[in-house]
């Protein structure tokens, strides 16, 4: 049925809202530019090579006009310095799901403009992901190549060491039958030479394609040999001679157009959408609905009606544990469920989403978990009431849902409540945060006031009086920095930087982003990839 809306975007509560999330989205926009525009600097360097910068190398890869869904873009912020006024997001490489020749593929590119493509720590992770959700949604994966390698200023063992998955992941890729494309478009030194040796087909560039073992500085330091980077490794020896490389093709622009060619070929064109309707309500609101802060209460269900088809929304066990709120609908042409919250999750809740979680894997819809909770509900009448163990029945189901699961962090994510409402640990296929969400194990003012309640309570074991000028300036400092510390690392910036999201998103687009991925599902659902028992092996 159609939902009633009962929320006036022209309020004053919902101008400051409106106001503050849009401010938020112009910080979200910010940095994804100061990534282009680092990447951007190197353009003379590139053009005076003939070579294209990597988001046009992208941009030429794509099918014109068709859906991109860009991931992870602030994959390293905060993360190769403090300051947020400095930092460059994006892990050294760009990433999304995209059309090439029709077909729906995880394509992810070195930003070669920036430290020469070199991987970041964070990098590492986000390449690591978006393999892993290749491998899930059956997606093709293309890969436009040009890295320095590891920064060996920067060099730590952990990184070379779960590096190895990387190429674990291309081999699963292959072998469970999804084509493994790259188009070397520079260097792939040491472990970055197993990038195409660990593909299917490789595409490589004259006079700019480089792959091997140990370039000519190493190969001198280690065993004498003085050699040049064409005998050792350049396009012309491969593809004629190692017969690591497929194709030969004199620039970028033609690399990437046999990459389109060899694509098409694949004959893995996507499947038409199914019909949709539009919602009743203007995307707009979903600027206003949130409050910055998450002290006040949110309507979920009036989210819900901005992101459904028609608004048509079928609310389950609507006046048992109102809190928690389960709902059909449609969004795109694809029927859902979708569970969210009003507030914290209680014992009702617990159990009203556990039933509609089975439910819906009986029924096999994918579901959809809007993130707004400070966590399951505390106090005595809930633990005497179970609220552990009917915590842990949501949690069981989750964990072991038979169907697609989809989250979308639009407000708080506290305590167990990012459990239990599929957080990144529970392996969503896919999960956005909005600008506003926040994300810690609790409130930083409710950590800085349990730490001061258990200091008292030691001073109060030790005779140590606690309302001294001393003792208070010492527990207001503490407190203030515990308020600090949670606040700063709650943040969807800071947490999506850490590669806990698969990205920021505009909550206007959240429909859309939506609609993308359940097409993506659906599509991979249908696709029938001829599985082997190893990856394709270079001849």
């Amino acid at each position: 049925m159609s939902f009633a809306s009962n929320f006036n975007p022209h309020s004053e509560q919902a101008a400051q809202r409106r106001d503050a999330m849009l401010a938020r989205i112009a910080q979200l926009r910010a940095l994804e530019e100061r990534a282009a525009a680092a990447s951007a600097q190197s353009a003379p360097v590139f053009h005076k090579r003939g070579q294209l910068l990597p988001r046009e190398r992208v941009g030429l890869l794509l099918d014109p006009g068709a859906p991109w869904l860009p991931l992870c873009s602030l994959a390293g912020f905060l993360q190769d310095t403090k300051d947020p006024e400095k930092s460059v997001p994006g892990g050294g490489m760009l990433a999304g799901i995209g059309f090439i020749g029709g077909v729906r593929c995880m394509v992810v590119a070195s930003d070669s403009g920036i430290e020469a493509g070199a991987i970041q720590a964070r990098g590492l992770e986000k390449i690591l992901r978006v393999q892993e959700m290749a491998l899930e949604n059956r997606l093709p994966f293309v890969h436009l190549v040009e890295s320095a390698g590891a920064n060996l200023m920067k060099y730590q063992v952990e990184g070379f060491v779960l590096g190895g998955g990387l190429f674990r992941n291309l081999a699963r890729l292959s072998a469970a039958g999804l084509p493994v494309i790259t188009v070397q478009h520079g260097s792939g030194t040491a472990g970055g030479a197993y990038m195409p040796g660990l593909s299917d087909i490789v595409i490589m560039v004259r006079g700019r394609s480089r792959a091997f073992l140990a370039g000519p500085p190493l190969l001198k330091a280690a065993t004498g040999e003085i050699a040049t980077e064409e005998e050792l490794g350049g396009a012309e020896m491969h593809t004629s001679v190692s017969g690591l490389g497929e194709h030969l093709a004199e620039d970028d622009r033609e690399a990437l157009g046999l990459a389109r060619d060899i694509v098409a070929r694949t004959g893995w064109q996507t499947p038409q959408r199914p019909v949709a309707t539009e919602p009743c309500f203007d995307a707009e609101d979903l600027l206003a609905l949130m409050p910055p802060h998450h002290r006040e209460p949110v309507d979920m269900r009036e989210v819900m009606a901005r992101i459904t088809d028609g608004s048509d929304i079928l609310e389950f066990k609507p006046l048992y544990g109102a809190a928690t709120v389960c709902a059909q609908a449609h969004i795109g042409g694809h029927a859902v469920g979708i569970i969210s919250n009003n507030g914290p999750i209680d014992v009702a809740g617990a159990n009203k989403a556990t039933h509609f979680i089975q439910w819906m894997c009986q029924l096999g819809h994918p579901i959809v978990y809007l993130q707004n909770t400070t966590g399951y509900m505390v106090g005595k009448d809930s633990e005497q009431a179970g609220m552990i163990k009917h915590g842990s029945k949501m949690i069981q189901a989750v964990t072991n849902a038979t169907v697609p699961q989809i989250t979308i962090q639009c407000g708080a994510s506290f305590g167990a409540g990012n459990y239990g409402m599929c957080g990144r640990g529970y392996a969503p296929r896919f999960l956005f945060s909005w600008p506003n969400a926040r994300t810690a194990v609790m409130g930083g003012e409710q950590a800085a006031k349990t730490m001061q309640i258990v200091a008292e309570a030691g001073m109060a074991r030790k005779g140590i009086p606690t309302d001294t000028p001393e003792v208070q300036a010492q527990m207001k400092a503490q407190y203030d920095a515990i308020v600090q510390k949670f606040e700063s690392q709650a943040d969807a910036f800071h947490t999506s930087g850490l590669v806990l999201d698969d990205g920021v998103i505009d909550p206007r687009d959240t429909r859309a982003v939506l609609a993308f991925c359940l097409d993506t599902v659906a599509e991979a659902a249908l696709r029938q990839p001829r599985a082997m028992q190893f990856g394709v092996a270079r001849m």
